[in-house]
């Protein structure tokens, strides 16, 4: 194949524009909520460490769903309605 072959073609390239377009303008707001942050006296260190918890329980929650999801296709049902066995809320 040539070259050319492996370039976006217009509409792609601009989907891409489109999408590095937004990807800085949630970097610019991001930028923003931290400097916010830090002039409500958060330290950068505890701004990290924050993240990291988030990113732990998200992981831990993504492999909980997977199991809840598991267990739901074992007995024939809806994850929604084991639920209330674990005692959770469908926003957990």
């Amino acid at each position: 194949p040539s070259p050319k072959s492996f370039q976006p073609d217009g509409a792609s390239e601009e989907a891409l524009q489109c999408e590095i377009k937004e990807l800085k303008q949630k970097d610019l707001a991001l930028d923003q909520e931290i400097a916010q942050l830090l002039s409500e006296g958060y330290s950068l260190e505890e701004l990290d460490k924050h993240i990291s918890l988030l990113h732990e329980y998200n992981e831990i929650k993504d492999a909980g769903q997977m199991l809840l999801g598991k267990l739901a296709v074992i007995r024939g049902v809806t994850t929604k309605q084991l639920y209330p066995e674990y005692d959770l809320e469908l926003s957990d």
